[in-house]
């Protein structure tokens, strides 16, 4: 299998040309077109990605091992496909519409200045994640755990409180519509 330790990928078109299989370790995908790139059962550990595009991208069993995106496109992936032993991602200025992450153990994770329009969240634990002001439009949360988390500064998130767990989770006074709309009131 091949590892790949340390190594910087800088300006790299992987939509035509395949990532190699194996491991990468403490790597750096800088400015990198991944879109539609096959990635799946890849592993990535302490990598980051940064103003990638990693739309529609297969990561079927690919491994994220503390690996953080900053200023990536990451358009209609499917997170509810990958390993999740020791799933461990932060995500920073990123768009990740239509994205899915249905049943993916996100425990602490931060979505900082995302767009997370249509994001399906369904059944996954969120508990004590950061949505820095994220935008969350269209997002779906049933089932979702999100306790202790905080979407003070969040925006657009309609959050039903009787089919997710909000227990100590952190919302702003003026956001707090997206609490009440299972209950057709009028706010002013």
């Amino acid at each position: 299998m091949n590892y790949t330790e340390g190594a910087h990928f800088r300006a790299k078109d992987y939509s035509k040309n395949v990532l190699t299989r194996g491991e990468y370790e403490d790597c750096i995908f800088e400015d990198c077109n991944l879109t539609n790139a096959n990635l799946g059962s890849i592993v990535f550990v302490e990598c980051e990605f940064i103003n990638c595009d990693l739309s529609n991208a297969n990561i079927s069993r690919a491994a994220f091992r503390e690996v953080r995106f900053k200023g990536c496109k990451m358009l209609g992936l499917r997170f509810e496909t990958v390993n999740n032993f020791l799933f461990s991602v932060w995500f920073e200025e990123c768009r990740l519409d239509s994205s899915v992450f249905y049943q993916c153990p996100l425990k602490g994770t931060t979505f900082s200045r995302c767009s997370l329009k249509d994001v399906d969240f369904g059944e996954a634990d969120l508990s004590e994640s950061i949505f820095d002001e994220a935008e969350l439009g269209g997002a779906i949360f049933e089932n979702t755990n999100l306790g202790k988390s905080d979407f003070s500064s969040a925006v657009n998130y309609i959050i039903d409180p009787q089919q997710n767990i909000i227990s100590q989770a952190r919302f702003s006074k003026t956001n707090l519509a997206g609490l009440l709309t299972r209950y057709d009131l009028v706010l002013e």
